[in-house]
């Protein structure tokens, strides 16, 4: 009877898992955006008020209507654009262009440039506007630091030093604001009035933390890391408050406040979602797949779809004695943008 039992277990566990890999995703990809241009990408950033998508790709910053999927305009010359940031209040967008160390301003609506600000600090790549001082954050990689801008009169007021080197951040609105040290394993506060750090907070278990985003209700970090780890922490205390697996490749990450859901966008092609179940409990909700060089990702507040970038790519080559990983290239003319959404229930 023992053996039977055990049996019996055992297949009903097998079924189980079936229907769990089989169970209906709560998300689809709907459409895929196609715009010109071969080079390489990385951020994009939606705009709800305008309905319009900022696209981060080769050197310039595509900007497409995501109701109708065209492209409505550009903003050239943004030399190995990386990150983008809107101050609404002021009707400006921001870039930051890495391979020219400098900030590119533009008019939000007519995308005309406005002025072009050469920075204090070299690779600059993460970019955040802070409403509270109306001031612009540009990440340095390579002299591990921040410069500030003033948006009223886009001129440097100041340079933060952080003592790694930042990835993403993300700001509270109310004059603090959160940045990855990769090669630190630790989120850096600053007190963008000030601008200085104020605090530094290890995000053990996991290594080279990458995306970030925010729970500004609750107070709650959620970081992305590249050891395929996500980790919750207490935005006040630093204090850890859950981890759990994600996804190979994490470049991006974002939170819906409405749906209590955490997004974050793997480089292998999935988007990991995690639901909040409690006031201090997470779970991985499903693993959406999505597309190779989908890293990066926009989320729309509005109609809760996500954006993401990639493109196809040709097969790798076979490995070599001087190269054993040789990566695949891109396909030409296959530069796209994913539109995923939710699914009516």
């Amino acid at each position: 009877m023992k053996k039977v039992v055990t049996l019996i277990g055992s297949s009903a566990l097998i079924a189980l898992c079936g229907a769990a890999e089989t169970a209906p995703s709560n998300f689809s990809i709907v459409n895929r955006f196609h715009l010109d241009g071969n080079g390489g990408w990385d951020c994009c950033a939606i705009d709800d008020a305008t309905g319009r998508l900022f696209v981060a790709h080769e050197s310039q910053v595509q900007v497409l209507d995501v109701a109708s999927g065209k492209l409505v305009g550009t903003i050239a010359d943004t030399k190995g654009v990386h990150g983008i940031a809107f101050a609404h209040d002021v009707n400006k967008v921001y870039t930051s262009n890495g391979k020219e160390n400098t900030v590119s301003v533009a008019d939000l609506k007519t995308l005309a440039l406005i002025k072009k600000v050469k920075l204090t600090g070299e690779d600059p790549d993460a970019i955040s506007y802070d409403p509270f001082t109306h001031r612009i954050f540009s990440f340095n990689g390579k002299s591990e630091n921040a410069t500030v801008i003033d948006t009223k009169t886009d001129s440097v007021v100041g340079t933060v030093a952080l003592g790694g080197g930042p990835e993403f951040s993300e700001g509270d609105g109310t004059g603090l604001l959160y940045v990855n040290l990769e090669d630190k394993n630790e989120v850096a506060v600053i007190d963008t009035k000030k601008m200085s750090v104020i605090k530094k907070w290890s995000v053990a278990p996991g290594t080279s933390p990458c995306s970030i985003a925010l729970d500004t209700k609750d107070h709650r970090l959620f970081i992305g890391c590249r050891s395929k780890v996500m980790v919750v922490l207490d935005m006040v205390s630093g204090k850890q408050i859950a981890s759990l697996p994600i996804g190979d490749h994490v470049d991006g990450a974002a939170f819906d406040a409405d749906k209590q859901l955490v997004y974050f966008s793997n480089g292998q092609g999935t988007i990991t979602v995690v639901k909040k179940t409690g006031s201090n409990g997470y779970a991985v909700q499903e693993t959406i797949p999505t597309q190779k060089g989908a890293k990066t990702i926009a989320l729309s507040m509005k109609s809760h779809h996500l954006y993401l970038p990639t493109a196809d790519y040709n097969a790798a080559p076979a490995p070599t004695a001087d190269n054993a990983k040789p990566k695949a290239s891109v396909k030409e003319g296959t530069f796209m943008i994913l539109d995923v959404a939710p699914m009516s229930k």
